[in-house]
């Protein structure tokens, strides 16, 4: 009987580490082609229109992703969290986010005008009013992709939004050239969210039954409603400088859009990595259980496995911003340039948050996900609005710089913070911690340098773009395999596997 049950424990253990790979390869699969194809329909975009229309919708960006919170409630996690949920369940869920999303789009369609007075352009009252319908659309796809995740179909995922990036960004580009500019940005994120939407029912194979009950939703909502505060304080993060300086008549609607362009080109580069490591966290460290040497043994080995890929991409994408930004969207672009290279080196840590924050959620700890969130919010609120009356004279740098360099600054900061709390989980102490990151850091740095030294003679800029590039990846890949890294051959070793 010992034996028996030892070889299903086994048998477990090696096939949620199966899935977890399988789920990391599909979705870096995933989020790599996304950020490829926004990059591609990205430059072709910011080409046909004006800085000024990124603005335009940068500022109502805020206002969307915050309902977009509401309608979702933090369920999605939630029910990735619960132990086998019931149809009830989902079907109870399902319910309220549609009933929420409703109410939130109502409440929205009234207050747009204010919106408009608030950022001083009364054309915001159309758009707000026509981008607002996304979040409608996207209370439907709640309940279908929390199963998608629950049950780690990553490739399913990946799938669904390869075919509504491209359908929505074919849509969005074609009406940029017919002269519609910012509506066709705005109808991208509504042919997103529609398709992923359909898609997801697709997949999921989930329907909804006519049977609605408060006791789910009220079970999960001590957990859910902390999830939802820190939501909407990650988006106050996102889109603060959009929102608030939208209203400081010394910021233009031309700073703006390089700022949204900038940190655009930023969340494309994060994003990648933070989307394979948020795909399959959560769900790997509930399953894995309560044993505090098998989560630390796990943990461990993603938080290597993301400083790994981020450090190189994010330190790698800040050396090559200027000749990037020239070669892909223009000269128009120039002054995003500094801007995109201070948010580079921030966007470097955010993946590794994103696995701590991954971690505490999975430990039902939802309270202290959103406490942590609120207090890096309430700081870089402060830090914005102590900006206002700001003075470029004194550092030599514009007011958007400045913010982006202390918002920059706390994302690398905040990653001690979210350390402490995993410490209380399972004691993982922060040298331990530093040894899984520093050596990476420091190789991508090391590698970087390097590069933009070795490349200086190139005046070409797209030869000067490649050569760096390939010469990075060159470098750092050496600098491991020469060290015997152990990440590196157990990435070689999966793909050999599996061609």
């Amino acid at each position: 009987m010992a034996s028996e049950s030892y070889n299903n424990s086994a048998s477990n253990n090696s096939s949620l580490k199966e899935r977890t790979v399988r789920g990391l390869f599909w979705g870096a699969m995933n989020s790599g082609l996304m950020q490829v194809l926004n990059a591609v329909f990205g430059m072709i975009l910011a080409r046909i229109l004006d800085v000024e229309d990124y603005g335009l919708v940068g500022v109502i960006a805020i206002y969307s992703a915050i309902a977009q919170n509401l309608q979702e409630s933090g369920f999605i996690s939630a029910l990735i969290n619960r132990k086998d949920p019931t149809q009830r369940d989902f079907s109870s869920v399902f319910w309220f986010n549609i009933t929420v999303g409703l109410c939130m789009y109502t409440l929205l369609w009234f207050l747009a005008p204010f919106i408009a007075d608030y950022n001083h352009d009364d054309r915001l009252i159309s758009l707000s009013r026509y981008a607002f319908i996304s979040f409608v659309f996207g209370s439907f796809s709640i309940v279908p992709r929390a199963k998608l995740m629950k049950e780690l179909k990553v490739k399913e995922q990946a799938i669904m939004s390869v075919a509504a990036l491209l359908t929505s960004n074919i849509i969005g580009v074609i009406m940029a050239i017919c002269g519609m500019k910012y509506w066709g940005i705005a109808t991208q994120t509504i042919i997103y969210i529609g398709m992923v939407s359909i898609l997801s029912w697709i997949f999921s194979r989930w329907r909804p039954s006519f049977t609605f009950s408060f006791k789910p939703i009220i079970e999960m909502f001590g957990f859910s409603c902390k999830l939802l505060v820190t939501y909407i304080s990650s988006n106050l993060n996102r889109f603060a400088v959009e929102a608030i300086m939208g209203n400081f008549r010394s910021i233009t609607k031309v700073m703006i859009g390089n700022y949204t362009n900038a940190n655009k080109w930023n969340t494309m580069g994060n994003q990648t990595i933070s989307g394979m490591i948020q795909s399959v966290a959560q769900p790997m460290f509930v399953q894995v259980g309560s044993d505090t040497g098998k989560l630390t043994q796990a943990f461990r080995k993603m938080l290597r496995f993301t400083s790994f890929v981020s450090f190189p991409l994010m330190f790698g994408f800040c050396m090559v911003a200027p000749e990037f930004i020239r070669c892909t969207v223009s000269e128009k672009w120039n002054d995003a340039v500094p801007l995109l290279q201070t948010l580079c080196i921030g966007g470097a840590f955010l993946p590794i948050s994103t696995l701590y924050y991954s971690f505490i959620i999975s430990r039902g700890k939802s309270g202290i996900y959103m406490w942590n969130v609120l207090s890096q919010s309430a700081i870089i609120l402060l830090s914005l609005l102590l900006i206002q009356h700001y003075d470029p004279s004194l550092f030599g740098i514009t007011g958007i710089h400045l913010i982006t360099v202390i918002y920059s600054a706390i994302n690398v900061l905040w990653v001690i913070v979210w350390h402490f709390f995993v410490w209380r989980e399972i004691r993982l102490s922060y040298f331990h911690a530093i040894i899984d990151i520093m050596p990476f850091l420091l190789f991508s740095a090391a590698t970087m340098a390097a590069t933009y030294y070795l490349t200086l003679a190139i005046k070409s800029d797209i030869i000067l773009l490649l050569a760096r590039i390939l010469l990075a990846a060159i470098i750092y890949v050496g600098i491991l395999w020469l060290l015997r890294a152990k990440i590196l051959r157990e990435c070689i070793q999966y793909i050999k596997k599996k061609k």
